[in-house]
C-alpha cells in the first residue's frame, strides 16, 4: 500500500463504516487512477469532495439528507436578506447629518462602513450575472471586508456602524456561502432585485421624513423587524413545501433561526438591560453569546433527535427471524 493510498482511507472515515466496507475500494482505486504519478499527498480539491461526500452520506444514513437542500434554502433566503441589509445601509450611508450638527461623519458618507454595503451589493450583482464559484468568492470577499472594517476604523479613528449592524450581515454572509450551484434564474436574481428596492425605498423615506442616515436610531428597531420577517418567510415556505411531503422547508427554517436571532440581538439586549437613548454593551454581549450558543444547539438537537427516530423506525422495521413478519 502507498503512502497516498494510506491517506485516501483515512479521509475515507468521512464515510459511514457500512459505505466504506461496500464501496470504499472502489472511491480510493477512482481517486488513486486520477491522480499524478508521484503524488503523495491527496489534493486540496480532492479531500475536499471526499470530506463532503461523507457528511452526505452520513446524513442519509441517519435520515436527514434532506438537511443539504435546507441548508440551501436558507442560504437563498439568507442572501436576499443580507442584500436588503446592505441596500438599507449602503443608502443610508448617502445622508450623513449637516456639518454644523458636529455628528460624527466620513467625508460624505455617514461612515466608513459604506465599503461593506458597497462590496455585499457587488455579491448581488455577482450572483445575478456570474457563475456560483464567482458568486461565492464575491460573497466571501464581503465577508472579510465586513470582518475587517473594526480594525480598519479603530486604525483610521474613523466612524463605523455598530458591532450590533456589522455581526448580522456575518452570519448572514457565512450561510449565504451555500448557495447551490446551478440556481434557476428567478433565484439568481432575487437578491439583486431585494437590494434595489431596498435602496429605493429607503431613499424615498429619508427623503420623505427630511431627516439623515442614522445607525444607532434605525437599527435598534429595524434588525428587530428583519429577522421576524425572514423566520415568517421561513415558515411559510416550510408549510407550503410539508404539503407536498418535502421536508426541505423544515430545515431551512431551522437554520434560519441562528441569523434571525442575531437580527433581534437589539431587542434582547434592551430587554435584559434597557437604558435611555440605546442598549448597554453588556446587555449586547450578553445576548450575542446567548444566541450564538442557543441556535447552533438547536439545529444540533434537531438532527439529532431526527437520527434517533429514524433509527427507531429501521429497527422496529426490521423482520423477526423466525416468522419473517414485520413488527
Amino acid at each position: 500500500m502507498t503512502e497516498l493510498e494510506r491517506r485516501y482511507l483515512r479521509l475515507l472515515l468521512a464515510y459511514p463504516a457500512d459505505y466504506r466496507r461496500s464501496r470504499g475500494a472502489e472511491i480510493v482505486g477512482t481517486y488513486l487512477d486520477l491522480a499524478a504519478p508521484g503524488r503523495r499527498w491527496p489534493s486540496p480539491a480532492d479531500a475536499a469532495d471526499l470530506l463532503r461526500g461523507g457528511a452526505r452520506q452520513r446524513l442519509r444514513a441517519a435520515g436527514v439528507a434532506s438537511l443539504i437542500s435546507g441548508v440551501r434554502l436558507a442560504a437563498l433566503l439568507s442572501m436576499v436578506t443580507a442584500s436588503v441589509l446592505a441596500g438599507v445601509w449602503g443608502a443610508t450611508e448617502l445622508h450623513p447629518a449637516p456639518v454644523e450638527w458636529r455628528v460624527p461623519h466620513v467625508g460624505p458618507f455617514v461612515s466608513i462602513g459604506v465599503i461593506v454595503w458597497a462590496g455585499w451589493l457587488l455579491a448581488a450583482i455577482a450572483t445575478a450575472v456570474a457563475p456560483s464559484r464567482v458568486a461565492r468568492l464575491a460573497i466571501a470577499l464581503a465577508l472579510l471586508l465586513t470582518l475587517a472594517l473594526p480594525p480598519l476604523a479603530a486604525a483610521l479613528d474613523a466612524y463605523r456602524p455598530p458591532l450590533f449592524v456589522l455581526l448580522p450581515q456575518v452570519i448572514l454572509g457565512l450561510l449565504a456561502l451555500a448557495l447551490p450551484d446551478r440556481p434557476a434564474t428567478a433565484i439568481r436574481l432575487a437578491p439583486l432585485l431585494s437590494a434595489v428596492t431596498a435602496v429605493a425605498a429607503t431613499e424615498f423615506l429619508v427623503g420623505l421624513d427630511g431627516g439623515f442616515g442614522s445607525y444607532s436610531f434605525t437599527a435598534l428597531s429595524f434588525l428587530p423587524t428583519v429577522g421576524g420577517l425572514l423566520l415568517v418567510v421561513g415558515a411559510l415556505l416550510a408549510m407550503g413545501l410539508a404539503i407536498g411531503g418535502d421536508t426541505r422547508g423544515g430545515w431551512a427554517l431551522v437554520t434560519l433561526l441562528t441569523p434571525a436571532a442575531f437580527l433581534a440581538v437589539p431587542a434582547l439586549g434592551d430587554a435584559i438591560d434597557p437604558i435611555r437613548g440605546g442598549v448597554s454593551f453588556a446587555a449586547l454581549a450578553t445576548s450575542t453569546i446567548a444566541v450564538a450558543l442557543a441556535g447552533p444547539a438547536v439545529l444540533l438537537l434537531t438532527i439529532l433527535v431526527r437520527a434517533r427516530l429514524t433509527s427507531s423506525t429501521k429497527r422496529a422495521d426490521r423482520p423477526c427471524l423466525t416468522c419473517r413478519a414485520r413488527s
